[in-house]
């Protein structure tokens, strides 16, 4: 087995306003892809008002994530970030500091050393739709083939 690296990015269409969406299959689905074994899976968000995490992904989990993510951060609450570019996203900016961009994860014997009920997801917290891209950089051992 060689160690290897390799960079990909997922894309997503977000409707903001603390969109969550469970990109765990897409993870997984890459590792599958590049023949990954032993290694880890890093993810990063390029932007500032987007974060990565894990979590419950189920109606309650997700519902309490937002509450708390509101209580932090209230969107009505003031910004100096509104002040200076007008554009009403400053609790978007603040929201994705604290959660933070990137994430990296375990691959062991070519899964996702996720616990059972834990999944990844994205975060848009931007105040209008977006099109989005999460950059995928697998590094590790990899079956060598031929």
């Amino acid at each position: 087995m060689a160690m290897e690296i390799t960079s990909s990015y997922l894309s997503f269409s977000t409707t903001g306003d603390t969109d969550i969406i469970d990109i765990t299959r897409h993870v997984s689905d890459r590792i599958t892809e590049a023949g990954l074994e032993e290694g880890h899976v890093l993810l990063f968000v390029p932007g500032s008002t987007a974060a990565l995490t894990t979590i419950e992904y189920e109606q309650g989990a997700i519902g309490d994530l937002k509450e708390a993510i509101e209580r932090l951060a209230p969107e009505g609450a003031y910004y100096r970030h509104n002040e200076r570019w007008g554009d009403g996203n400053g609790h978007a900016h603040v929201r994705a500091a604290l959660l933070g961009p990137s994430l990296s994860v375990p691959v062991i014997q070519k899964r996702l050393a996720l616990g059972t009920w834990q999944q990844i997801v994205f975060i848009d917290f931007d105040n209008r739709p977006r099109e989005r891209r999460i950059l995928l950089q697998l590094t590790g051992k990899k079956k060598q083939t031929g």
